[in-house]
Parts: C-alpha cells; sequence; structure tokens
C-alpha cells in the first residue's frame, strides 16, 4: 500500500476506522490487528469502488464489514480454546482512551449487538439516516426505529439498571 493511498483515502476517514475496531475489541493488539486488516481490505478493494456512494460510505462500510467478520472469527477461535478446556480471558483495555466518560460509553456499547454497534457509532459520526442506511444495508425508517431503540438501551446500561 502506497503512503500516497495511506494519506489520501484512509487517513481522513481514521477516527470513525479507530471507533469501529474500538467498539469491536478488547484489547490494544487486537485493535491494532482490526485496524490494520480494515485499511489493507480498503487498499484492496479500492478498484472495486464504484462511485454510487461517497468514499467515506464505502470505507464505513468495508470497516463495519471487517470488524465483524474478524469478531465472528474470534468468537470461533475462542469456542474452540473453551472446548479444549483452555481459559482464555480476554482483559479490557484500561487506558483506551484518555477520558474515562468515552472509556464507560464504549463498554456500553460493547454489550450491544454486533449490528447496533455498528450503527451507534455511525450515528455518533453525525452520519445521516440515509447514509446509515446505505452502509447497513437498510431502509432509513428502520434505521430511526433502531437508534431510539439503542439509545434506550444505552441509558439504561449506562445508568447501571442492566448488564
Amino acid at each position: 500500500m502506497s503512503s500516497d493511498f495511506y494519506n489520501i483515502s484512509i487517513l481522513p476517514y481514521a477516527g470513525i476506522i479507530i471507533k469501529l475496531c474500538r467498539a469491536y475489541t478488547n484489547s490494544q493488539e487486537d485493535f491494532e490487528d482490526y485496524y490494520q486488516e480494515v485499511c489493507l481490505q480498503i487498499w484492496r478493494s479500492k478498484n472495486n469502488f464504484r462511485e454510487e456512494s461517497q468514499w467515506s460510505t464505502w470505507v464505513y462500510r468495508i470497516s463495519l464489514n471487517v470488524c465483524l467478520t474478524l469478531l465472528k472469527k474470534n468468537k470461533k477461535k475462542r469456542q474452540q480454546f473453551a472446548s479444549d478446556t483452555i481459559h482464555v480471558e480476554l482483559t479490557e483495555d484500561s487506558y483506551a482512551f484518555s477520558d474515562e466518560n468515552l472509556n464507560e460509553l464504549y463498554r456500553a456499547i460493547r454489550q450491544l449487538s454486533e449490528v447496533d454497534r455498528g450503527v451507534i457509532l455511525l450515528y455518533l459520526e453525525e452520519k445521516s439516516y440515509k447514509e446509515i442506511a446505505d452502509i447497513m444495508g437498510t431502509n432509513t425508517n428502520n434505521i430511526g426505529v433502531r437508534i431510539n431503540r439503542i439509545k434506550e438501551r444505552l441509558k439504561k446500561i449506562l445508568d447501571g439498571k442492566i448488564n
């Protein structure tokens, strides 16, 4: 991957890539693996971009798909370890962000389903319902309802009413 491609096509969107990768990982090592894999997949698929949407939408969609794919692979690995009676415990990086409120929000977001994590992160990035629907491959009405439900769930998690 050339540094020009990275600087022009990935770096401007690093914020959302970082947020998505952080929401789907529990350690710095996993985060770095996810981030690297997202960048690699963006580079590999650049020639498949048909300009039917914005480049940012393409980047978000690839980032989300990579995170979901890696999460599923890691779940299978953990299940395999568990079936071999080896106990592997993932520890959460306590210093993922310097702001403790942000760490608390991400802990709550990690308790959501994989798809809901992606939706709320895009919402927090101030993407329109239409953009979120395009990225998630659904319609805007579905996104509106889903976001309201996610907000309620996050509020309950952050208020300590549910685990």
